[in-house]
């Protein structure tokens, strides 16, 4: 493994945490903007490691359609989770706890999902969510994993 691909999943690794706490956020949407802000911050740091000029716009417009290939999952765990916040107690903690999860493993998958695509020389202006689709969801499912257990796979 490079230095770069060992800086690069060092952040991926750091934000899975961060998106996971973003997602424990008590207050229904306030959560999925935290988590869109923290995602938003990890791919910039990948784009930085591979010196690839960060575009907001186009990276929004990306993790919105990559979501798509997870919208089961995500309407189970992410919209499902952040409405149960609304539930006094029991409700922060079954919200909570799956919005987290579903936070972590999404992480994942996108830091995995530019991480292969910048190693391959790629920028933003050529991504293709409909191309990495198969690998995205199985970065998602490999995500789950990673987003319970302490210790992360050191490569993609």
């Amino acid at each position: 493994m490079t230095d770069q691909q060992e800086r690069a999943f060092k952040t991926v690794r750091k934000y899975i945490y961060w998106s996971m706490g973003a997602g424990m956020i008590p207050i229904p949407f306030v959560d999925l903007t935290a988590v869109s802000g923290v995602q938003l911050k990890m791919i910039a740091d990948l784009a930085k490691i591979y010196d690839v000029r960060f575009q907001k716009n186009a990276v929004k417009a990306t993790i919105g359609a990559l979501s798509g290939f997870v919208l089961p999952h995500a309407l189970a765990c992410g919209f499902v989770g952040t409405m149960f916040k609304a539930v006094p107690v029991i409700g922060f903690i079954a919200g909570g706890t799956s919005m987290s999860l579903f936070c972590g493993a999404y992480a994942w998958a996108l830091g995995n999902v530019f991480i292969q695509h910048f190693e391959s020389g790629g920028t933003f202006l050529d991504f293709d969510p409909e191309a990495v689709k198969e690998y995205f969801k199985a970065k998602f499912e490999e995500g789950k994993t990673v987003a319970t257990t302490t210790n992360t796979p050191e490569t993609a």
